[in-house]
């Protein structure tokens, strides 16, 4: 069933959904997420059991923005330190992810049972929506790892998430996500900045906004917390993926020639090729563009049938970090 996310009887109805303890799948600025009421354990169970992830591997949670977020900020987090504040005034609503203290009694399952949790409040006018009528409903935050099988390609479009449970999971449409990958996540939990995960906001905008430097995972005596996203294989096509330069690329298809087959190819170079049976896109040059279109890109390779992907490594700049370790960990699948 997919609601339309535009109307409100679309959000009402996932509201309730939620209330009851159910799942919905739901728009955002990043990828569509899978949620359910972050302060029910039983509830955040039907997630793992739909993904299939494991239970210790941490969710999510969504909160609203406003008055009401700040009231869920105090329900699931210890008071933050002063860096993570300004990241907090400076990010959201949008795609940043903070790990913080959990407050104890809320939202362990949500946590996979640490002591932290992962507090996001998105820009996405629809999944805002949903959480402010959740939180008129009692709940106050709502747990959300993208809406797709655990480690497989994350869904971008509501399309994608009836593909990976079909009528099991209402969806809450909210047409294409803009931003195209997850959010960025930063450890706020042990006294200083550290990015577990790369994505739209970059180390240069964070360290900017928090007026600290961020700290290397070497620096700090404590291991990092475990996180969305932050596996070494994750987000993987059945398609086998191998990053390349463009070189390399083109060696690969002069030496398959004519019988090149059951590969897709995409490059921001220019490649040539005698086959007729291969799959070629082009991936663009600016970078928000290229994390837009990464997973729908992937998936309609998947749909093709072919059984290789061959990318061009992205470049080594700040703004491409985000897709390029969205590659890699598809790669290492």
């Amino acid at each position: 069933m997919i609601l339309d996310g535009r109307s409100p009887e679309g959000i009402a109805e996932a509201a309730r959904v939620l209330r009851a303890g159910g799942l919905v799948a739901f728009a955002t600025e990043t990828v569509y997420g899978l949620g359910a009421d972050a302060t029910s354990d039983t509830a955040v169970a039907g997630i793992f059991e739909a993904k299939g992830r494991p239970a210790d591997h941490p969710l999510i949670v969504h909160v609203a923005a406003g008055t009401k977020g700040t009231e869920a900020l105090s329900r699931f987090a210890q008071p933050l330190p002063p860096f993570a504040q300004k990241l907090v005034q400076a990010f959201w609503p949008g795609p940043l992810t903070l790990i913080v203290t959990r407050q104890p009694g809320v939202g362990a399952a949500a946590a996979g049972g640490q002591d932290t949790i992962g507090l996001r409040c998105p820009s996405h006018p629809v999944a805002q929506a949903l959480l402010e009528a959740c939180a008129e409903q009692g709940v106050p935050g709502v747990a959300g790892p993208s809406a797709n099988r655990f480690g497989r390609v994350s869904p971008t479009t509501a399309q994608h998430v009836f593909e990976e449970f079909g009528e099991a999971v209402p969806v809450l449409d909210g047409g294409a996500c803009e931003v195209g990958i997850e959010s960025t996540i930063v450890d706020c939990s042990r006294g200083a900045p550290v990015l577990l995960r790369p994505g739209a906001i970059t180390r240069a905008q964070i360290e900017a906004a928090c007026g600290e430097k961020l700290s290397g995972r070497e620096m700090l005596e404590t291991p990092d917390p475990r996180a969305s996203g932050t596996l070494e294989a994750h987000y993987a096509p059945n398609a086998k993926v191998r990053l390349m330069d463009a070189k390399a690329i083109q060696t690969g298809l002069d030496v398959l020639g004519a019988n090149a087959a059951h590969i897709a190819v995409w490059t921001r170079t220019a490649v040539r090729t005698r086959s007729q049976r291969l799959v070629l896109r082009r991936m663009p040059d600016d970078a928000a563009a290229g994390a837009q279109q990464l997973f729908a890109v992937l998936r309609e390779f998947d749909a093709q049938g072919v059984k290789l992907i061959w990318v061009e490594t992205p470049p080594e700049a700040p703004e491409w970090e985000g897709v390029k370790d969205r590659l890699q960990r598809a790669s290492a699948a």
